[in-house]
Order: C-alpha cells, then sequence, then structure tokens
C-alpha cells in the first residue's frame, strides 16, 4: 500500500490521534493550572493545547459532516476550522513573546508587538468569516475544501488568507525559536523543549508549502489535490504532537524536577525521623492521598518539635568537644558541625531516657539542631563515622580534664608558699616579702607590738 493510499484509508480517524495526545497533554497539565491559576505562562500554555485540541477535533471529517449538519450550513466547518487555526498561529506567537521576553517585561517594544499580534489575528478571523459570507459554497466538501474551490471567487481569498497568517506566523515563530534556541544561559529542559518546537515549526512549514503547491496547482490547471489531502495531514499531525512536546516538556521537567528534590528530602530526613519517632514515642500520622510537599512539611515539623523535647538534656560541651574531634579527624567544617550536631542528638536522646536533665540555658546550640536537620540527618545515615567521632570527643576528655586540673593545682601551690615563708626563721626569711599586701615589713605578725622592740 502506498503511503497515499495508507493515509486515504485512515483518513477519517487519523486526526483523532494527535487531538488525544494533545487531551492527554492536557489532562496532565490541568492540575498544574488549576493550582497555579496566577501563573500566566501556565495559562497560556493550556490554552494553546486546548486550541490545538480543537483543531484537530473540529478537522475530522465526521465532525465537519456533524457540524455542517447541525447549522444547517454546507461548508460551514471551513472557517471555524481555519478560524481555530488563526487563533491557534497568534496565541503561539504570544506565548513565545511572553516566555522569551519574561512576564516582566513590560517594554514599549514588547506592548507593541503583543498588541500587532492580537489586532493582526483578530482582524483575520472577522475577514475570514466575511469572505465566507460572501463566498458561493453550496457542495459540501469534507477533504478537499481547499483546492475544491480553489477557484471560487471569495473562496479563493478565503483559503488564501488563512494559509497566508498560517505560513506568516509560522515563520516569525520558528524564527524566534531558533534565535532563542541559540542563547546562552539556558536550562537544559528549555532548550530541548526549544528544538521540539522548532522541528514542530518547520514541519508546519512544510505543510503550508504542500497546501500552496497544491492550492496553486488548481490555478495553473494542473490537479496535484494530493499534496493537500494525502501529505499535508500526517505533517499537521507529526507537528502538532512536536509543539506539545515543546510546550510541555520544560514545565513538566520543571516539575517531575521539584518533585524528585521534594521525595529526595523526605527520604533524606528519614534517620533523625526515625530517631525522633524514639524519643517522641511515635510518627507522623498517614493521611490518605497527601502530597509529597506535605508529607516533607509535616515531617519537617515532627522533627523539630522532637529536638526541642530533647532541649533540656542537650550537652552543649560534648558538642564542642565533637566539633573539634570531627575536625582532627579531617572532616571538612560544614561536616564535622553536622556530625557534632547527630553526636548531640543522640547523647540527648540517650540522656532523656535515663532522664538525666542538664543545666544548660544555651539557645544557640538547639536553635542550630533546628535549622540544620538536613545535615544531621544526612550524618546520621553513617553511624560508623558517628561513633568514631563521639569515641574521639570521649577520648578528650581525660586530656582537658588534666589540662584544667593543672591550673588550680599550681595555684594552690603558689598560694602555699607565703604560708612556709611566714614562720619566722630569722631576719632574711622575712625580708623577701615586704612586697606583699597586707603582710608588715620584716616578717612581722600583724598582732606584734608596733616598733618591734620592747
Amino acid at each position: 500500500m502506498t503511503p497515499a493510499g495508507f493515509v486515504n484509508e485512515f483518513y477519517p480517524s487519523f486526526w483523532w490521534i494527535p487531538a488525544g495526545i494533545l487531551a492527554a497533554a492536557l489532562a496532565i497539565k490541568l492540575p498544574s493550572i488549576i493550582r497555579l491559576w496566577t501563573d500566566p505562562l501556565l495559562r497560556a500554555v493550556g490554552g494553546l493545547l486546548l486550541l490545538a485540541c480543537a483543531v484537530f477535533v473540529f478537522v475530522a471529517p465526521s465532525t465537519i459532516a456533524w457540524v455542517n449538519r447541525v447549522t444547517g450550513v454546507p461548508n460551514i466547518s471551513g472557517p471555524w476550522v481555519y478560524s481555530l487555526l488563526t487563533a491557534f498561529c497568534g496565541s503561539c506567537l504570544l506565548l513565545i513573546i511572553t516566555w522569551r521576553n519574561g512576564l516582566s517585561d513590560r517594554s514599549a517594544r514588547t506592548r507593541s508587538a503583543m498588541r500587532w499580534v492580537l489586532g493582526t489575528y483578530a482582524a483575520v478571523i472577522a475577514a475570514l468569516w466575511v469572505l465566507f459570507a460572501l463566498a458561493e459554497m453550496p457542495e459540501e466538501r469534507l477533504r478537499d475544501l481547499d483546492t475544491y474551490y480553489a477557484n471560487t471567487p471569495y473562496a479563493r481569498e478565503l483559503i488564501v488568507l488563512y494559509l497566508l497568517a498560517h505560513t506568516t506566523a509560522t515563520l516569525v515563530t520558528n524564527a524566534l525559536i531558533w534565535n532563542w534556541v541559540r542563547a546562552d544561559g539556558l536550562d537544559a529542559l528549555l532548550r530541548w523543549g526549544l528544538k521540539f518546537l522548532g522541528v514542530g515549526y518547520a514541519l508546519q512549514l512544510v505543510f503550508d508549502a504542500a497546501k500552496v503547491t497544491a492550492v496553486v496547482s488548481r490555478w495553473t490547471g494542473r490537479n496535484l489535490d494530493w499534496l493537500s489531502t494525502a501529505v499535508a495531514p500526517p505533517l499537521a499531525c507529526l507537528s502538532a504532537i512536536l509543539i506539545a512536546v515543546g510546550f510541555i516538556l520544560p514545565h513538566a521537567g520543571q516539575y517531575l524536577h521539584d518533585r524528585r528534590q521534594v521525595r529526595d528530602a523526605v527520604r533524606e530526613l528519614r534517620p533523625l525521623y526515625a530517631l525522633m519517632k524514639t524519643v517522641v514515642g511515635g510518627g507522623v500520622p498517614r493521611v490518605l492521598r497527601s502530597s509529597p510537599e506535605l508529607r516533607l512539611i509535616r515531617r519537617e515539623t515532627f522533627i523539630r518539635d522532637g529536638l526541642l523535647s530533647l532541649a533540656r538534656f542537650v550537652d552543649e560541651d560534648l558538642r564542642r568537644r565533637s566539633h573539634d574531634a570531627a575536625l582532627a579527624l579531617g572532616f571538612p567544617p560544614d561536616r564535622a558541625k553536622a556530625l557534632a550536631a547527630a553526636v548531640t542528638v543522640l547523647d540527648a536522646a540517650d540522656a532523656r531516657s535515663r532522664g538525666h536533665e542538664r543545666d544548660t540555658d544555651d539557645e544557640a546550640g538547639t536553635t542550630d539542631l533546628l535549622r540544620d536537620i538536613g545535615a544531621v540527618s544526612r550524618a546520621l545515615r553513617r553511624p560508623d563515622t558517628v561513633r568514631a567521632v563521639r569515641e574521639a570527643a570521649v577520648r578528650a576528655v581525660p586530656e582537658r580534664a588534666v589540662r584544667e586540673a593543672e591550673v588550680p593545682e599550681r595555684a594552690v601551690r603558689e598560694a602555699e608558699v607565703p604560708e612556709k615563708a611566714a614562720v619566722p626563721e630569722g631576719a632574711a626569711a622575712g625580708a623577701g616579702d615586704t612586697g606583699r599586701a597586707g603582710t608588715p615589713a620584716g616578717g612581722a605578725r600583724p598582732d606584734a607590738p608596733a616598733g618591734g622592740a620592747r
């Protein structure tokens, strides 16, 4: 079977394939559009997908016949489909202009471009209906309206106008997209989305070329209708699919990226969450159909509440020693801080289980724990490392105690020297204490008679 024969055989149902794909893309995007209705870009993408889906629904032969029958006007589906296609082209231009320049761009050039697009394509749609009202198109055509009425007055202008509007919009949009693809600093997903859009609009240009060639051939007396009925439809379908993917990919990719980050954050907090469950005696109640974002918020709140309940059991001295031990073991400062916090939390949980409260009012340490729960939970994933830091911190206690004990021992020894020197050993012994406050020169006792002679 030739390609033309294949298209002719499946032509009645051919159009529902891209319509279904576009409808599925719209359904996937709809929850985000409803939830973030204030985002104009999301609304624009949703409207664009809706228009594209409508084009393929109403261009199907069964829908064309139904619309003609319901309205009682032969071929009224022609200007209706042309109007939807023209609106789709204008919406693509508006979305690309807004998307590229950004929502915050309100320059005179941007506003002028958007007004030009709105005004031009609204005028084209109005002109399509005026030309249809003037044209004589009594015989219903479900597949070859473009070529069958290519030489009919006003119908000819109607066909040329919609093809000209579609080709112009496609050329401009394609140029904007490929210029944008070559820009620096684009996100990878956005760049791939633009490439899909570029290929899709390039196929639109081939579609326009096939349609225009078939119409012009009718003007010259030749018949190349197969370009319009067998070549153009597959191109339109493939183009619509690529354009849908191009618009959806950056948004869907970002959505999936955000969801993955949330899920990773939930999974990252699992060790600390499990520890707090042993401290509090239970976990977060499960909620059916809860979103990952809600699960993350509830888990973070639960962990912070658990850490607050450990505030009276936190040993800040152990934390400082653990931090020093981690640094001594060669860990970078951030990692050392997280490991010290993990040691402190484990120690506080153990102290709480034994009812061993500590007399501390250091809120800064608890605040750090509440702020760095992600880093602390990651540190708890390496229990061997935490254990090594804790053992090093515990070993540092005797050494520190010895160093701190040396100071008072020296002070005691120095304090004992004057008492020994105060024992009367002779005049020479007292001469060395003339500089001590409260001790009379010569080493005499305070209750001795003044003058030192009887």
